[in-house]
């Protein structure tokens, strides 16, 4: 928006409050939503505990026979069976456990595409695009690493550790006692990593959003970068946001990087004061080798465990971390949130078709740019008018006066401050927003033009509608060339931003959108600023074609296209200064005498 529209900061920008810290409770929904699927890998991880706890048994049978001088080819065969079974149980485990952290990763985007699309405008205003495409990508790949390398898994690993004990403790409590104590410390030291984990990954997250949104930024505008001369200097910040966000990333190796040798501290310490403390058991009678090594091997099972343990703490405080910016988003409100009972949109009876009654507007401060807070604060102030039924009505006056905010609110991309807003003699906050829409046509004074074809641009409002009537909007808006210059036609594509259509042709695209739909009420802002003579006056015909008994709000700072309008609003400073004909206004208004007078209209 550009007449008196908030401004993204560009330059420094205000200290971030820490984000919120999600807990282990908050990835409990997604689980549950594959709980069918997690129900079978819960099983098949205590059939492959049987499996494996079995196995330092007959290990210690075979062990045994051997020193009897018993036959072995049953245990041995058995204990083949039992490998082969574990072998084939670990890769049905992995595939299920793959599929569902890819679940979960596709159930927190849609979630959070659904969130971000419903968000009210002024969260926008607020958030860097780049930021928020980051938590929908990078921010919730990180709950697939937590399912397939943690959490789940973690089930069956808890039953080999709790079996392993019990058979450990069956075996030799000494051992065993001896064992727990270098677990315990090392489970302490991994227990205060986890949080440094949480926070260092929470801020690598934020940043890799910054970087996004500083990419975002530079290659959305990169002509305008490139003809300033300003390459060297808009790449020089992205670097340092990359270079921020890797330092971030060097905080989270650093953490992990302790968990790895802390686990494999923790094997070798306890199985060298196993085989110490065992062999003198064993040379003084008190146990035997068969049951050394069975324990041992039980040992082995009790710390592997802990491994996956270890593991899980890193992924999941990652996960924790980018959780927490996904959970952000979730818990804002939607546009909708606010809203109290609300009701179809009436059919126009009266002659006032929309109607403004001292309505007064400003922006939350948190989405004005440092040193314009006296510019925006009070964009609209006691503003009255009304929009006849089927008439058409213009908005004039100096940049800045509160026209385009005018119709953002027609179009509730935001309610008043103050005062009401209504169509029909209805107060647009009680109608149903979606339907109010579907009965407005906007073409926005950038006319943006999304990625895609021409016919996915035309159809974005009119999903219905057929080829011909495609074509024949495209006519009445003279843009056939464009058909006749690509095979494709219609399925042409326009490139991003619509980077492969001109000025003039983006905004005649955006236009015969709006046409297209046909709805009652049209709002067009500055919609011919990038046309020529003969297509402003192509376009004035297609649009005076098609707003026969609809109801017109123009917005001009070219008064010669809206000097045979029904009604003309003149706007300085956010108030209505003047209302009239333009023979009446310039009797009336000063302003719009001047304005008139500097367009050679008088």
């Amino acid at each position: 928006m550009t007449d008196a529209a908030p401004r993204r900061r560009l330059g420094r920008r205000a200290p971030k409050e820490e984000g919120p810290r999600a807990r282990f409770s908050a990835l409990v929904p997604y689980l549950l939503e594959h709980r069918g699927v997690l129900a079978v890998v819960v099983v098949l991880s205590i059939v492959a505990a049987g499996t494996t706890l079995a196995q330092p048994l007959l290990t210690s049978q075979i062990i045994s026979s051997v020193q009897a001088g018993e036959p072995l080819g049953p245990i041995v065969w058995v204990l083949i069976a039992l490998l082969v079974v574990s072998a084939l149980l670990s890769a049905l485990q992995h595939y299920l456990l793959q599929r569902t952290g890819t679940s979960v990763v596709l159930s927190a985007r849609r979630q959070l595409v659904r969130r971000i699309l419903r968000l009210p405008i002024s969260e926008f205003d607020r958030r860097r695009t780049g930021d928020l495409v980051s938590r929908v990508g990078s921010d919730t790949t990180l709950l697939y690493a937590a399912i397939t390398q943690g959490l789940v898994d973690l089930v069956g690993s808890a039953l080999v550790f709790v079996g392993a004990l019990i058979a450990m403790l069956v075996l030799n409590a000494v051992l065993l006692g001896i064992t727990l104590l270098v677990i315990a410390l090392a489970l302490v030291t991994v227990g205060g990593l986890g949080t440094r984990i949480r926070k260092a990954s929470q801020q690598q997250q934020e940043r890799v959003g910054d970087l996004a949104a500083g990419v975002e930024r530079v290659v959305g505008a990169i002509r305008t970068v490139r003809a300033a001369n300003a390459t060297e200097r808009e790449g020089a910040v992205i670097e340092a946001q990359a270079g921020r966000a890797w330092e971030s990333g060097v905080a989270v190796a650093k953490a992990s990087a302790l968990v790895v040798p802390i686990a494999g501290v923790a094997l070798q310490g306890s199985l060298l004061a196993v085989l110490g403390v065992g062999g003198y058991l064993v040379a003084s009678g008190a146990t035997t080798i068969a049951d050394l090594v069975a324990f041992i091997l039980f040992l082995f099972l009790l710390v592997m465990p802990l491994g996956t343990v270890f593991g899980a703490v890193t992924s999941v405080s990652q996960a924790l971390g980018a959780l927490g910016r996904i959970q952000e988003i979730l818990e804002l409100p939607t546009e909708t949130a606010g809203d109290t009972r609300t009701s179809g949109v009436p059919a126009i009876s009266s002659d006032e078709a929309i109607a403004f009654e001292g309505v007064s507007f400003s922006y939350p401060d948190d989405v004005i740019a440092e040193g314009e807070e006296d510019v925006h604060r009070g964009v609209l102030r006691d503003v009255s008018f009304g929009v006849g039924r089927g008439k058409r009505t213009a908005l004039v006056g100096p940049s800045g006066a509160g026209k385009s905010t005018i119709l953002a609110l027609i179009e509730r991309f935001y309610d008043p401050t103050d005062g009401v807003v209504r169509l029909g003699g209805v107060d647009l906050r009680g109608l149903d927003r979606e339907e109010l829409r579907a009965n407005i046509g906007y073409v926005e004074q950038d006319a943006p033009v999304l990625a895609g074809t021409i016919r996915e641009n035309l159809l974005l409002g009119a999903p219905d509608a057929s080829e011909d009537e495609c074509r024949r909007v495209l006519a009445s808006v003279n843009l056939t060339d464009v058909l006749e210059r690509n095979e494709l036609g219609l399925d042409a594509p326009v490139g991003e931003d619509g980077v492969m259509l001109s000025g003039g042709e983006r905004q005649r695209l955006a236009i015969a959108r709006t046409l297209l739909a046909a709805p009652p009420i049209l709002l067009l802002d500055e919609s011919t600023s990038s046309l020529d003579g003969l297509n402003e006056q192509r376009l004035r015909e297609a649009i005076d074609a098609v707003a026969e008994n609809r109801t017109l709000l123009v917005i001009a700072h070219r008064l010669s296209t809206v000097v045979d309008s029904d009604q003309i609003v003149v706007l300085e400073k956010g108030r209505v200064v003047g209302t009239g004909t333009h023979e009446e206004l310039l009797e009336s208004t000063p302003l719009y005498r001047d304005l008139a007078r500097h367009q050679l209209l008088v």
